[in-house]
């Protein structure tokens, strides 16, 4: 009778149109238009080689320190993540060539020597501050040499030969194993709100077995079987088609969209697994304390699923670190945070204690949802059928 009723919930599940496009096709779609609107903002963060032009007069014949300054900012970079990049992309020309270059927008602005350095832009923008800024500390390095050598003439060799090289006292160390990135969190708070539309699918197994709700319900009750055992297979069948709903997820966002969810794929799966049985079992919760029909609970499940999304990052990636930060108790009282949460912990954190605290606070939830439900559904008792 349990495997029976298993596979009758399962195919009644898997027939469901509207609950399956809620559950599946509503975050499908929702992952694409995140990857539209989100997929190029790394790319435009990326460094690109700023072209410019030098105007070759007498003067800047003669300056043989900016010269040299330009020699060097003009050279790839060796190094593992310098992939060959420079800072400049130079071409010389006469005045009248780089003033065509700058109208046709070839170049970000041009160098010219007439009494000292000057630069010629078309506009302001994010190259332009960058040439200013560096004939700005060319300038003012030059000027210190000059002191420099006027105090102690000895220093200028040695001065000479280090003004093109600058050397960082600073070592950036990571702090995890991965760089941050602040879209995974959209795509992970994504995720979590697709575990926890699992609630649709135990909202519609409590409805199923209550007879005020559902002519279904009000037969199940004049059924001589045990309804908490036609009811828990009945969770089984709508736990395992949401499973196969975020495991569909997952694919699509990985093979399709190629988001990264690191290399800790069984733990992945941990977290998705533990997720969906949370959901499914708010479900049941908000289904089971609610006496309202069946329309009303929907509108408390999509309000709630909203909000905890909200507060977890999923419109706006900051609000995850000011509620952690400012009101941490909200973080772990929030379901698809802690969803959330376990994902990002997984991809960037080099230990899993964060990572299990957030699992074992989901199965505190599901064990605290699956009470209350149990409490409530086995004292309900109806005067007719």
């Amino acid at each position: 009778m349990f495997f029976h009723n298993y596979l009758y919930r399962l195919k009644c599940s898997v027939r469901d149109k509207q609950t399956l496009f809620w559950t599946l096709i509503f975050p499908i779609v929702l992952a694409t238009l995140f990857y539209m609107a989100f997929s190029n903002i790394s790319k435009a963060e990326n460094f690109t080689e700023i072209k410019i032009a030098i105007v070759e007069g007498e003067e800047y014949k003669q300056n043989v320190a900016f010269i040299k300054m330009m020699e060097e900012v003009s050279r790839p970079v060796e190094g593992e993540d310098s992939e060959g990049m420079k800072l400049f992309d130079v071409n010389y020309s006469s005045m009248e060539e780089a003033a065509v270059l700058l109208k046709d927008n070839k170049i970000s602005g041009y160098i010219y020597f007439d009494s000292g350095i000057k630069l010629v832009v078309k506009r302001t923008g994010i190259n332009e501050t960058i040439i200013k800024s560096f004939l700005d500390d060319f300038q003012q390095t030059s000027s210190t040499m000059v002191t420099l050598i006027n105090h102690d003439y000895t220093l200028a060799n040695q001065l000479l030969n280090s003004v093109a090289k600058r050397q960082n006292f600073l070592k950036e160390v990571p702090i995890g194993k991965a760089n941050p990135d602040s879209v995974v969190i959209y795509f992970y708070s994504l995720i979590g709100m697709a575990c926890l539309y699992g609630s649709f699918w135990g909202m519609k197994e409590v409805t199923s077995i209550q007879a005020n709700q559902s002519p279904q319900g009000a037969r199940i009750s004049m059924v001589p079987a045990h309804k908490m055992k036609l009811f828990i297979s009945s969770l089984l069948a709508a736990t395992t088609v949401q499973i196969g709903v975020i495991f569909a997820l997952l694919g699509y966002l990985t093979f399709v969209l190629k988001i990264s969810f690191g290399n800790q794929l069984g733990y992945i799966i941990l977290t998705c697994m533990v997720g969906t049985i949370t959901g499914v079992s708010f479900g049941t919760f908000i289904s089971a304390i609610i006496k309202k029909g069946e329309g009303i609970k929907v509108g408390i499940l999509i309000v709630f699923s909203n909000l905890m999304g909200f507060l977890s990052g999923m419109m706006y990636d900051k609000i995850k670190y000011i509620i952690s930060s400012r009101i941490p108790i909200l973080a772990y009282l929030n379901p698809l945070n802690l969803i959330t949460d376990s994902l990002y912990t997984l991809y960037y954190y080099n230990t899993y204690s964060r990572f299990f605290t957030n699992i074992a606070l989901l199965c505190a939830f599901t064990v605290a949802f699956s009470l209350i439900t149990y409490l409530v559904l086995r004292r309900q008792k109806y005067g007719s059928l």
